[in-house]
């Protein structure tokens, strides 16, 4: 493997999977890791035929986060990105979390091992997170004398109260994924997510492809709106569905008789 193959991509039957690939490191985040999940996520948001994403970790981990060594060996492009925290936008670390939320499809994440700083920032920019009882999180940060600012803080909102959110952020403890059940952190628990997750895609892939992408968009959007918001919402992403193809299909589908079965759903319309 060269040194830029840090994550790897691979699409089979419309689930995409997206593996981290620095096993021995724990999947620990370089600059070059960085770069390449940003790449694969926007790369997915181009892709009408990707019904479902899974995020996972090769080896001992899912992520440990940060490669400080690694990062601190480069200080130039290290400099770059320091840079970057002037922006009035988000930037590349932001995105490696927040550009999930950007693809028009299901995105879960697989979690077992590590799951520190960095790597459970990009674990909460999947929709749907699923771990091993004993995965061991944390927002780690404080560690370092730094915080979290890879989309993290705004993940937490839609997730847990803001003392949850300090106590954990503050103290950058380490937890269980059985804690983080519990915490609402993480979705599900599963001796095998990578397996669990596959099997939540394969369900979810039954659905018309433009319905997921606008339920997604849906609900990040209206979630911290006001009513007469979140209710207007709603009706522009129905229209958006109301009367198209893969509505008609699903209907059809619906009616039962041997005509509607199987009829497979179109590519997806709906793209952000």
């Amino acid at each position: 493997m060269t040194k830029q193959q840090r994550v790897t991509t691979t699409i089979v039957d419309g689930l995409a999977y997206v593996r981290l690939a620095r096993p021995e490191q724990h999947n620990a985040i370089d600059f070059d890791m960085l770069h390449a999940v940003v790449k694969a996520a926007r790369s997915l948001r181009r892709q009408p035929g990707v019904r479902a994403v899974i995020v996972h970790g090769e080896g001992p981990s899912f992520c440990s986060g940060l490669d400080f060594k690694s990062v601190l060996a480069r200080p130039m492009r290290g400099l770059l990105h320091y840079a970057q925290l002037w922006y009035f936008w988000r930037n590349n670390f932001q995105d490696w979390s927040m550009g999930w939320r950007d693809v028009p499809a299901p995105v879960i994440a697989a979690i077992h091992g590590n799951c520190f700083g960095g790597g459970i920032q990009l674990a909460l920019g999947a929709d749907i997170r699923i771990a091993t009882p004993d995965a061991r999180l944390s927002l780690m940060e404080a560690k370092w004398g730094l915080i979290p600012d890879m989309g993290g803080v705004a993940l937490l909102r839609e997730l847990v109260p803001i003392d949850v959110a300090k106590e954990l952020v503050l103290s950058g403890r380490v937890f269980s994924g059985a804690e983080a059940k519990e915490l609402k952190l993480v979705t599900h628990l599963a001796d095998d997510p990578l397996a669990a997750a596959e099997a939540l895609a394969a369900e979810l892939s039954t659905r018309s492809p433009d319905a997921l992408a606008a339920g997604k968009f849906l609900l990040q959007r209206a979630w911290s709106k006001s009513e007469s918001g979140a209710l207007a919402q709603e009706r522009r992403w129905q229209r958006r569905l109301m009367g198209f193809a893969n509505n008609r299909i699903a209907i059809q589908n619906n009616k039962g008789g041997k005509a509607a079965e199987g009829k497979a759903y179109q590519a997806r319309r709906i793209q952000g």
